[in-house]
């Protein structure tokens, strides 16, 4: 398969998800990290970003909550090269009605080699990265070229 080299510039553009039942902990990991994260554009879905620009002050770029969709406008914006990292405190402990939404968006930030944290800890080494301070250049499927070739051996 064709590769493609991408760059994540040294400010980074962050997504900041949780469920119902995580919201209080990223608040918490938010205000912990705060001085990093205002070095960086952050977006969240609905309340999740509320919350998070209310008790910490970070200016927070707000989309759908989850479940109307908020999950799938960040999956699109991972497409478009428009998110970078994601911190998602994910409840794996309780049923969720959009778990198809939160499954999308996983398995998109996976085929774009975004950085992806579940939890606390993993968003601490994340966050702490020294990653974070500067460019990070990946490889992803080009997948244009692989469609173009693909269509190439069906003639």
């Amino acid at each position: 398969m064709k590769e493609l080299e991408l760059t994540i510039r040294k400010q980074k553009n962050i997504a900041l998800i949780a469920h119902d039942g995580k919201k209080k902990e990223l608040i918490d990991w938010c205000e912990k990290h705060k001085e990093i994260l205002s070095r960086h554009f952050l977006c969240g879905t609905g309340t999740t970003a509320r919350m998070v620009a209310e008790a910490t002050a970070l200016p927070v770029k707000g989309f759908n909550s989850g479940p109307l969709g908020g999950d799938q406008q960040i999956g699109a914006r991972i497409v478009e090269g428009k998110v970078d990292i994601v911190i998602f405190f994910s409840d794996p402990l309780t049923a969720q009605p959009h778990d198809p939404d939160v499954k999308a968006l996983l398995r998109i930030a996976q085929v774009y080699d975004i950085p992806i944290a579940n939890n606390r800890a993993t968003a601490d080494f994340l966050i702490t990265s020294p990653y974070m301070e500067e460019e990070y250049t990946h490889k992803v499927i080009n997948f244009q070229e692989n469609i173009r070739e693909r269509a190439e051996q069906m003639k």
